[in-house]
């Protein structure tokens, strides 16, 4: 492998791949109507940060917002959080979401374990969105009222989200798999008049009955008038037992033939509720603005994503993670959204791949582990299955590993374009990640955002290239949220954000910007590794682990003991059949020292039966340490937002040895 200095070029776009691009035309544009010439995109991400109301406001012409008022100013003086932007201006996401309805393509494609591949239209689309939206507005619903949705990943949770934002209500889901408790902690904090929910859910094969957790939502959600139950386990789902409750289909029909309106509300109006993990704590209600996310989604899905109108946009999501909401911005460009409820795994691993064939998805998104799953499996997408609209791959929710973009190109496509991202729910975006235009180098992300002025900085917030720092943002950005949900002097956002670095943005994770000016993540720096006196990112040893063939999975913390002492355990899964033996671990620790040096290598190495995981796919480190210090579980940990909470028990009945 090259080293950091000289990573391998595993991606050059060419000349026609170039000038075709969303962002090329936009640099066009700029030049025919503002005079701007930028001969590298580095230029045009330097003007974007440094005169952030002439960007903004040239992504608001660019893409011809309609506006049902003009705005006063692009943005206001006021620092961050306290920025705003676009005064005056009245609009609606959802109106923006039919722009380029057609008849050539359909608006969404669905699959699920049960329900093979299905299209909707735009029309069928337009009709069932005007019949969801008519019986909430004559039932009473209106802009600032919440509609929430316990709902997984099918177009009626699109549908139900489309009806809800064109009348200006606040939306905010749960995937059915979160436990009772769990979605409550989320759901009560913003006092819902509307319930979507679905009766169950299969998933790797299985069913599961959810009528319990819905009875119980409902009884513990007293602002409830309204709930409406999409049958999936059952054609006809007992529901004597939940009040004022309403079947799908039933309002379909008796709302058929609606027009499809929209409620004009204000730039800062509030689109949805997102939320933190909730493994410690109440979750944040994260509250994102009609126009923030508006502007943002055009401007990354265009420019960093590249999709074109008539394309196929997939992620592999569920309604609690912030990709589902992304994944619906698509239809702002005109693409199809492509729709998968179900495991990645089920039957075997090829089915996301198989999907991907039959849907001909031309831009598919998907999560760092599950790619690191399919390279260690030794699948090869490319040769075992037809892929020839596959253009775009792109990766979040944790740092993708070198060896995983070398895969990608050998087992995928050698000329696909790989976007590695991240960003988060706090701004449901990403703040780094694909250009169409700029090199794939192995294990990089190729660039910082449009308008996102993304530094690495030291503790003193000095700026820092080529060294690992904290990840800032020095620079407000229309999608960061307009406030914490019962949160009325702000002290919350304040303590999430704006604690380390008054008036800049951290955001936790630990980056290093390259003399390329692309970007590698080594995780979050809120579960640092401190070896003596020396930070270490928990990605770099991840990155290391997982290129030894026995090992499956791994987690690594570091504890603070007493009298000063330090304990740095790694718990590995391993393969099928295999035992933890000293060759393994001398393996391990070999491999760590020579990649990185001595303070890499653990402690202890311990074989763990699983790693414990949110619903949304991220290790918890956090959590862990804490139960490893002497914590409960209960409080270290939200069981009911865990995927896999069993994996817990080992770690609560795991003993520090004395030695350490």
């Amino acid at each position: 492998m090259a080293s950091e200095a000289s990573p391998r070029l595993l991606w050059q776009p060419s000349a026609e791949f170039a000038a075709q691009t969303r962002l090329q035309a936009y640099f066009e544009w700029l030049n025919t109507h503002l005079g701007l010439s930028f001969s590298t995109y580095e230029e045009a991400w330097s003007w974007s940060v440094k005169q952030p109301a002439a960007f903004w406001e040239s992504i608001w012409h660019f893409f011809e917002i309609k506006s049902y008022s003009p705005y006063h100013q692009v943005m206001s003086a006021h620092p961050m959080p306290h920025t705003r932007w676009f005064e005056g201006s009245t609009l609606n996401y959802a109106e923006h979401l039919f722009r380029f309805a057609n008849e050539e393509s359909p608006a969404i494609l669905f699959q699920s374990e049960l329900v093979p591949l299905t299209a909707i239209s735009w029309a069928e689309l337009r009709e069932q969105v005007a019949a969801m939206a008519d019986f909430l507005r004559n039932n009473g619903i209106g802009a600032g009222d919440r509609v929430v949705a316990f709902m997984a990943n099918t177009p009626e949770a699109s549908i139900a989200f489309m009806a809800a934002c064109s009348i200006g209500a606040v939306w905010s889901s749960c995937s059915p798999d979160f436990g009772a408790n769990s979605v409550l902690d989320r759901f009560q904090q913003i006092e819902p008049k509307v319930l979507f929910a679905v009766d169950g859910y299969t998933y790797n094969g299985k069913s599961f009955n959810r009528m319990e957790v819905l009875e119980a939502l409902c009884r513990q959600l007293p602002t409830l008038e309204q709930v409406i139950v999409v049958p999936t386990l059952h054609a006809q789902p007992e529901t004597d037992t939940l009040p004022h409750c309403r079947l799908w289909a039933d309002i379909l029909e008796a709302h058929a033939g609606a027009s499809l309106e929209f409620t004009p509300v204000p730039f800062q109006h509030p689109i949805w509720v997102l939320y933190s993990s909730g493994t410690t704590g109440l979750p944040k209600a994260i509250t994102h603005s009609h126009g923030g996310v508006l502007l943002e989604h055009y401007k990354y899905l265009a420019f960093h994503n590249d999709v074109h109108p008539g394309e196929r946009f997939f992620w592999f999501s569920t309604t609690g993670w912030m990709m589902w909401n992304f994944t619906q911005a698509a239809l702002l460009l005109g693409a199809t959204i492509v729709l998968y409820d179900g495991s990645p795994a089920a039957p075997d691993l090829h089915v996301l791949w198989r999907f991907a064939q039959q849907a001909d998805i031309h831009h598919f998104g998907t999560s760092a582990p599950f790619l690191v799953a399919c390279m260690k499996a030794g699948l090869h997408p490319g040769r075992d299955f037809q892929l020839s609209a596959l253009r775009s791959l792109s990766s979040t929710g944790s740092p993708l590993p070198p060896e995983a973009f070398d895969w990608v190109y050998e087992a995928i496509k050698s000329d696909i374009w790989l976007c590695s991202m991240s960003g988060g729910t706090d701004v449901c975006t990403a703040f780094v990640g694909g250009c169409p235009l700029e090199p794939v180098y192995e294990g990089e992300i190729q660039c910082r955002a449009l308008g996102c002025d993304l530094m690495a900085w030291d503790e003193d917030g000095q700026a820092l290239v080529d060294e690992v720092g904290e990840m800032v943002i020095t620079q407000p950005m229309p999608s960061m949220p307009v406030f914490f949900w019962n949160d009325p002097d702000g002290l919350r956002y304040q303590e999430s954000y704006f604690e380390m670095y008054p008036g800049i943005w951290r955001h936790g994770d630990w980056v290093r910007i390259t003399p390329r000016n692309s970007l590698v993540i080594y995780g979050r720096s809120d579960a640092t590794l401190n070896r003596q006196g020396v930070r270490i990112g928990t990605a770099e040893i991840y990155n290391v682990v997982n290129k030894i063939g026995s090992i499956k999975d791994c987690l690594v913390v570091n504890l603070e003991l007493s009298g000063g002492r330090h304990y740095m355990p790694l718990f590995v899964v391993l393969e099928e059949g295999v035992l933890l033996v000293d060759e393994i671990k001398q393996e391990i620790n070999k491999a760590l020292r020579t990649a990185y040096s001595p303070r890499h290598v653990p402690d202890d190495i311990i074989a763990v039966p699983d790693i414990p995981y949110t619903i949304s796919g991220k290790k918890m480190e956090a959590p862990l340490k804490k139960i490893l210090l002497g914590q409960s579980a209960a409080k270290a940990a939200n069981i009911g937002a865990m995927r896999n909470p069993a994996a817990l028990s080992f770690f609560e009945n795991f003993i520090i040895p004395p030695q350490s």
